[in-house]
């Protein structure tokens, strides 16, 4: 007889026990090499004489290139377990803030290796038991055909074009302004690695969008209403962002979805971990160490990455009580990256003339734009119609490249605003008291042209960081 858990609301549910022990054996294998790495981080340190900052946040720039490559490529557990959502989200963040918090980088790096090892191994094997389910049609038969729900690839149409450019575009360098790619660059052990730690990431991230999108076609090939999910389907249902679990669980053995939910943790923990860390160390090292202490001691700066990680980890852990709300917020972070973050390190790599009075108004031209040309998911009407724009169903839709639009707007705002600035001040005509991004005593106004030097600059401090590490 199964044993049963009542949930908050006193209704009855069977607990999967074999998956509760796969799982609770999947979490003890992250958490003691999360525990292994952070003694290793310790015996590094002794012996390289390194800081406490330089190796929680990256790691003494010693992290081999393989370890790089995985660490790069980056709600399920209550759909396969029939454990509580709530249980499930906060199990989970306890062993990653654990983890995080005992090594930092070098913990997070170790650990997503074995997580992205299993996932890539557990999604292969799920594949096929998902693709002959005798529920689920040839999924090339559905790939343009009304079949039973509307054709898995979509339905392509010539006024869509801008927008698929605009989503490549978004997804392709939106990802670049990244804390948690940056961190992973910075920890190589040399320029080469750091190369190749980018170039070999992309080809595995390429690899790991396979499973996926075949189980997801497979999904919309399905007729739900044989299965023990039941009619209407999951998008029909509002849970398509929890079609992969859904489909793990009833369109395959129980034991291979048992391993399907480990893969899938392992995702979230791989994504969430790095997303401790990055914002751990944006917090100490330019608010804490360059705002609120600029004489805190190495440890100190230490022990405020450990609250920042706590903090994010129960404030994020916290938000996913919103459902489906947490999704605007994952959106909203991926759109900042790419018209905000992104066009700010394009300027400052590629571009001399680049200064803080141009990376503000950039932000400002960002937000503006953004705001201006509407957004259905939080229910802004559009004021700027781009050309296309139509309503359609009581909502306006943008059939120009929005996000690109802002994103080339907010590269053009920062170098207008950033020579104008400066000659503003070298020229006199603004006092120099007013400088507070000391932009006269940097440089003087040049034309707007790519510069290689900041590339190279960039390599000679990695360089010089890797130098460091191999003198002692």
């Amino acid at each position: 007889m199964e044993p049963v858990v009542k949930t908050s609301n006193q209704s009855i549910m069977a607990v999967n026990v074999p998956g509760v022990i796969v799982m609770v054996v999947f979490y003890l294998l992250v958490l003691g090499t999360g525990i292994w790495a952070s003694f290793k981080s310790k015996r590094k340190q002794k012996k390289s004489g390194a800081t406490g900052m330089e190796m929680v946040l990256l790691g003494n720039r010693s992290i081999n290139w393989v370890v790089g490559v995985f660490t790069m490529t980056g709600g399920t557990m209550s759909v396969v377990l029939d454990l509580p959502y709530t249980l499930c989200v906060w199990i989970s963040a306890a062993v990653i803030i654990t983890y995080t918090l005992l090594g930092g980088l070098y913990s997070v790096a170790y650990t997503d290796v074995i997580q992205l090892f299993l996932m890539l191994v557990s999604l292969f094997i799920c594949v096929p038991f998902v693709m002959v389910s005798p529920h689920t049609l040839d999924i090339s038969q559905t790939l343009m055909n009304n079949t039973l729900n509307a054709p898995w690839i979509g339905q392509p149409e010539l006024k869509k074009t801008w927008i698929m450019i605009d989503d490549f575009l978004f997804m392709g360098l939106g990802g670049l302004g990244y804390q948690a790619f940056h961190q992973r660059i910075l920890s190589a052990s040399s320029t080469a690695s750091a190369k190749r730690f980018c170039f070999i990431a992309a080809v595995f991230v390429l690899v790991f969008a396979i499973p996926p999108i075949l189980i997801g076609a497979a999904a919309a090939s399905t007729d739900w209403n044989q299965t023990t999910y039941g009619s209407p389907s999951p998008f029909e249902r509002g849970e398509a962002a929890l079609t992969l679990p859904i489909a793990l669980q009833h369109l395959t053995p129980p034991f291979i979805s048992i391993l399907g939910i480990g893969c899938i943790a392992a995702a979230v923990m791989s994504s969430a971990d790095s997303a401790l860390l990055s914002s751990a160390s944006v917090f100490t090292s330019n608010i804490y160490k360059n705002i609120l202490r600029p004489k805190a001691s190495d440890q100190e700066n230490q022990r405020a990455v450990q609250v920042s990680v706590v903090v994010v980890g129960v404030v994020g852990t916290s938000l996913t009580m919103l459902n489906n709300g947490i999704i605007i917020f994952v959106f909203l972070s991926y759109e900042f990256a790419y018209n905000i973050i992104f066009p700010e390190i394009f300027c400052v790599l590629f571009f001399n003339i680049s200064n803080g009075y141009g990376a503000i108004m950039g932000v400002l031209v960002a937000l503006m734009l953004k705001l201006l040309s509407g957004d259905p998911l939080l229910g802004l009407e559009p004021v700027l119609h781009f050309p296309g724009c139509t309503l359609e169903d009581g909502v306006y839709v943008q059939y120009a490249p929005v996000k690109t639009i802002s994103m080339l707007s907010t590269i053009a705002a920062i170098l207008l605003f950033s020579y104008l600035a400066s000659v503003l001040f070298n020229k006199g005509v603004l006092p120099e008291k007013w400088d507070v991004f000391k932009v006269k005593a940097q440089h003087s106004p040049v034309p707007l042209s790519p510069v290689g030097g900041a590339i190279e600059e960039e390599n000679e401090m990695l360089d010089a960081g890797t130098a460091k590490h191999h003198s002692y």
